[in-house]
C-alpha cells in the first residue's frame, strides 16, 4: 500500500494499480490474491468455499433482522451495526449440530446468543435505563408485552444533556430467515418527563399471528427528546438512543403422546 503524492489525485485502475479514496488519504496498491476461478473450484480451498458460503447465510439473516426494525434503527443504530450483528449471527451458525461444516444455518443454531444484542454500540440498553422491565408473551394467543414498574426517571436513566422527555419503545417481530419474511408491531409509551417525580408503571402490549411457529424477536428501547415551546424535538445526540433485542424465543415442536 502507497499514499498517493501531489495535486491530482486518482481513483481507479491501471494496469495491475488501484488508486483510491481511504480515510487514510488517497492510496495505491498492486492487484493480488487468487483467481477467483481457482477459489471456486480448487479442492484447496473448499475451506474458503465453505466459509464463505456460511458467512453469506449470517449476513443475509443479519439484514432480515435489520430490515425487520428498520423503523427503529433509523435513530438507533450505529455505522456499524451489520458487521457486529453478523458476526454474533456467525456465532449461532456456528452453533448448528445438525448440519456439516458449510450447510450450517442460522435458524438450525442456538439464537439465544443474540439475545441482549444491542444496535447502539454506543448507548447500550444496560448502560441506558437502570430499571426494571420483564418481557412476557404467549405463543398461543399472540401477545407480547413488556412491563415497567413505577420509577423515578432522572435516578433511572443516563440520558443526554438538554434531555426533557423521553419515549419507551418496543416492536416485535417474527423472523422466517429460510423464506427471508418477516412481521412488525410497534408499540410506544407516552412522552415521559425526565424529573424527580415517579412514572409508571408503563406496559408496553405487542401483538403477532396466534400460534405463530417463527422466530420471535422482541426489541426494546428508549428515544429521548427535548420540550421546546409545547413542542417535542427529537435530541440530534443519536449517541444516547439504545435499542436492544431483550427476548429471543425459537418455536420448539412438542412431541405427539
Amino acid at each position: 500500500m502507497a499514499r498517493q503524492k501531489g495535486i491530482i489525485k486518482l481513483q481507479g485502475t491501471i494496469g495491475d494499480v488501484s488508486f483510491y479514496k481511504s480515510k487514510d488519504g488517497y492510496l495505491a496498491r498492486e492487484k493480488g490474491g487468487v483467481d477467483g476461478d481457482r477459489i471456486k473450484n480448487d479442492p484447496a480451498f473448499q475451506r474458503t468455499r465453505e466459509n464463505g458460503s456460511e458467512f453469506g447465510r449470517a449476513g443475509k439473516a443479519g439484514k432480515l433482522i435489520r430490515t425487520a426494525f428498520r423503523p427503529l434503527l433509523l435513530k438507533t443504530s450505529d455505522s456499524k451495526v451489520a458487521s457486529r450483528l453478523t458476526k454474533q449471527l456467525m456465532i449461532v451458525l456456528q452453533s448448528d449440530e445438525d448440519n456439516s461444516r458449510g450447510e450450517r444455518t442460522v435458524s438450525n443454531g442456538n439464537l439465544d446468543l443474540i439475545q441482549g444484542f444491542d444496535f447502539n454500540a454506543a448507548g447500550r440498553l444496560e448502560a441506558t435505563l437502570y430499571a426494571p422491565y420483564e418481557v412476557s408473551f404467549d405463543r398461543a394467543a399472540g401477545t407480547a408485552s413488556i412491563d415497567i414498574p413505577e420509577f423515578i426517571p432522572a435516578n433511572s436513566l443516563a440520558y443526554p444533556q438538554g434531555a426533557t422527555h423521553l419515549k419507551m419503545v418496543a416492536a416485535l417481530s417474527e423472523v422466517n430467515f429460510e423464506n427471508d419474511e418477516f412481521t412488525f408491531n410497534l408499540a410506544e409509551s407516552a412522552d415521559v418527563e425526565i424529573g424527580n417525580v415517579a412514572t409508571g408503571p408503563l406496559e408496553l402490549d405487542l401483538a403477532f399471528n396466534a400460534n405463530s411457529e417463527e422466530v420471535l424477536l422482541v426489541a426494546f428501547g428508549i428515544d429521548f427528546y427535548q420540550s421546546v415551546n409545547g413542542q417535542m424535538y427529537a435530541m440530534k445526540n443519536g449517541g444516547f438512543n439504545c435499542l436492544a433485542l431483550v427476548e429471543v424465543d425459537k418455536f420448539v415442536q412438542l412431541p405427539e403422546n
